[in-house]
């Protein structure tokens, strides 16, 4: 259950889908996350817990937050020790000026991209499995 370590094979096979909502980033103290809150992720940071979560609950919330952004997921169960595959995708996203924040789960790589650039970031990826970027 490892996933997938070969380079090109993980460029070959990628395949994204695009995530429902708006996600943003927000912070909060350790132990500060209320009660009925459901992040897409937290990671706990020595200057507080970082929280990425649908802009609605954020706002529900009366969280302040940073960074918009559609995520893209990529649905190759990539290794958790494969090289250079993020760094290929970042760097292809980069030379069209796109930002992303990548985050490695268990079996998928996820990519928050800026709000209004999803479309582009889709297209790159379409690209780069075609070869062609």
């Amino acid at each position: 259950m490892g996933g997938e370590t070969d380079l090109e094979k993980l460029l070959r096979s990628v395949s994204a889908r695009l995530v429902e909502g708006v996600h943003v980033f927000a912070t909060l103290p350790r132990g500060a996350i209320p009660a009925g809150l459901t992040p897409r992720m937290v990671f706990h940071e020595a200057e507080g817990a970082t929280l990425i979560l649908l802009r609605s609950e954020a706002d529900a919330y009366g969280l302040a937050y940073e960074f918009p952004c559609r995520m893209v997921t990529l649905d190759i169960h990539s290794s958790l020790e494969a090289v250079g595959f993020i760094a290929h995708i970042a760097a292809a996203l980069a030379r069209r000026g796109v930002g992303v924040n990548p985050v490695s789960g268990y079996f998928h790589d996820h990519l928050f991209v800026p709000d209004g650039r999803e479309s582009e970031a889709m297209e790159i990826l379409r690209q780069i499995a075609a070869g062609e970027a």
